[in-house]
């Protein structure tokens, strides 16, 4: 049963990524990082809708050291994007 639902989980992940890889292609706006950060926030919402109730299994336990490295990471890209925004001498 387990294994059924970790199946589950990976495929609808591997679903949106590949969903949002192809419309940004199509929208001509593919990058790495808005192929991450939408692939991050899919992968948020996976997390949420696919979340048991009663039990919590070992290997959901783990996604969060995931969704912590991912929201670091997406702090970084914050970070440079609003870097590269401002004038040179404001910082």
């Amino acid at each position: 049963m387990a294994t059924a639902r970790r199946e589950r989980f990976i495929r609808a992940q591997l679903a949106w990524m590949l969903g949002a890889t192809l419309v940004l292609v199509l929208l001509d706006s593919l990058s790495y990082e808005l192929v991450f950060v939408v692939s991050l926030i899919g992968f948020l919402i996976v997390v949420e809708l696919s979340a048991p109730i009663a039990v919590t299994p070992t290997w959901r336990r783990r996604l969060r050291w995931l969704i912590a490295v991912g929201l670091l990471a997406f702090g970084y890209i914050v970070v440079r994007r609003i870097l590269a925004i401002l004038p040179p001498g404001v910082l």
